[in-house]
């Protein structure tokens, strides 16, 4: 019966390719808003929180301080409406769900950045 639903969803959802992200990762999501007639790219700067379920119900919450309050979105993974979505750093964290972030404000809610190593070109 499992296998029967998820071969509907599949079916339902189109597949996207998006870079691979977690929860500490700071990432930048190009989404599209329409506007009457006009269509416009807005772009959501934060950190994500959480990645939620798999497959065509995945979505993914990103939480960013906005004018001292902080402001959180959650996106289905397979929406349309998703332009883009960029990695900027990759964070260092040893939960699944960082909801503990929530209480935290100032230097307490950084979150450690992975180092990218460069590699020496021969």
């Amino acid at each position: 019966m499992s296998n029967l639903l998820d071969y509907v969803k599949q079916q339902m959802t189109n597949e996207v390719k998006h870079p691979n992200f977690k929860a500490g990762d700071t990432i930048t999501v190009s989404y599209k808003i329409k506007e009457g007639e006009k269509e416009r790219i807005q772009q959501y700067n934060g950190v994500v929180i959480q990645r939620k379920n798999e497959k065509a119900t995945a979505s993914f919450t990103v939480r960013k301080i906005s004018n001292g309050i902080g402001v959180e979105r959650i996106f289905p993974v397979t929406s349309p409406f998703i332009e883009k979505i960029e990695v900027n750093k990759v964070g260092i964290v040893r939960r699944a769900k960082i909801f503990y972030i929530r209480e935290l404000t100032g230097k307490a809610a950084r979150i450690r950045e992975k180092l990218q190593t460069k590699t020496k070109k021969a």
